[in-house]
């Protein structure tokens, strides 16, 4: 699979070198993330689980390439990827050795028609906060990285922003990160909002997402099936003076699963220049007989404008696990 997903990538290149293009901005990413657990009883390189494609130490790049003609902008080209340090459990049980992962995040081609803009490639599906919120970098987690639905999708989307707000549609593989076609999976998604956040400091959006998904974490399939997905999601983003409120609320089918799941982040900009940031999250889901609900808080300390230092701590009720997370984070231009 990892093949197929570096051949994808490399004619992306291929096509941003050969294309005229007016400019592009590349940037160079580090993070260093270690993470103590109660339930484990000892410290481990990444925040969320060995198998997760976030947060793991690792090095990277991010590229944006603007396309450009005669008659001005006409798409973009986006591009990341890393070699994270990810545990090989299939190694050795005790967890205790490690292997470089490659990984791809953003990898589409976006272009701008009469009508709407069109991309192709990896990117996010219109559905939820995760559609337009990146926390990528972060090491609290929205509802798509926790593992209802996806934060990044191989596939195709459009989306037109009006005054009022935006629409957004995508068709996608169903499979995450990895590039994989399992007998017939699929996942269709749209999203509308109201507000443009820029301008008005919110945004609320509808959305609704229908296909045969398959279970996987990071580039590992848990499940070879494709099983139903049938969902709808509510969220809100609301900022207002150093404070910024973000829910998330989503409803109905995940993995052939019922389902329901809530999440709710609020951030204090602490200083003016928001170098000091103090989040708290609570996230509460259900998943066919499964309960759990986790509380987290997270320190955020902007060093240099390319260094950050977070600290962040979780309780998760399902383990009765404590988690303490230390993250390095590091992102230049070059």
């Amino acid at each position: 699979m990892i093949f197929k997903t570096l051949a994808i990538v490399l004619s992306l290149f291929c096509f941003a070198f050969a294309a005229q293009a007016a400019d592009h901005l590349l940037y160079f990413e580090a993070q260093g993330v270690g993470m103590w657990s109660s339930e484990k009883k000892k410290t481990v390189f990444y925040s969320q689980n060995p198998d997760a494609e976030m947060q793991k130490p690792g090095v990277g790049f991010d590229y944006l390439q603007k396309l450009s003609g005669e008659s001005g902008d006409w798409g973009s080209i986006a591009l990341q990827g890393r070699l994270a340090l990810s545990e090989d459990l299939d190694s050795n049980e005790n967890g205790n050795a490690y292997k470089v992962e490659p990984q791809i995040y953003n990898a589409y081609l976006k272009v701008k028609t009469p009508v709407t803009y069109v991309w192709v490639g990896h990117n996010r599906p219109a559905f939820g906060l995760s559609s337009y919120f990146d926390s990528h970098a972060l090491i609290l987690r929205t509802l798509a990285i926790q593992g209802f639905g996806y934060d990044r999708d191989w596939g195709a989307g459009l989306y037109r922003d009006f005054s009022w707000g935006d629409v957004a549609a995508t068709a996608t593989t169903g499979s995450g990160m990895p590039i994989l076609f399992k007998g017939g999976n699929y996942m269709t998604a749209a999203r509308v909002s109201y507000g443009v956040l820029s301008r008005d400091n919110y945004n609320l959006g509808v959305s609704g997402g229908y296909g045969y998904t398959l279970d996987t974490m990071g580039y590992k399939l848990m499940d070879p099936e494709p099983q139903l997905m049938r969902m709808g999601a509510v969220d809100f983003t609301y900022l207002r003076n150093s404070f910024e409120h973000r829910f998330d609320v989503y409803a109905g089918t995940w993995l052939g699963k019922d389902m329901h799941a809530l999440f709710y982040r609020l951030g204090w900009n602490i200083d003016r220049e928001a170098r000091f940031k103090l989040e708290g999250q609570p996230v509460f889901w259900k998943l066919g007989d499964d309960r759990n609900y986790q509380l987290s808080v997270c320190l955020s300390v902007a060093v240099t404008s390319t260094f950050t230092v977070r600290l962040g701590y979780t309780y998760d009720h399902a383990a009765d696990d404590n988690q303490v997370v230390l993250q390095l984070y590091f992102y230049r231009p070059i």
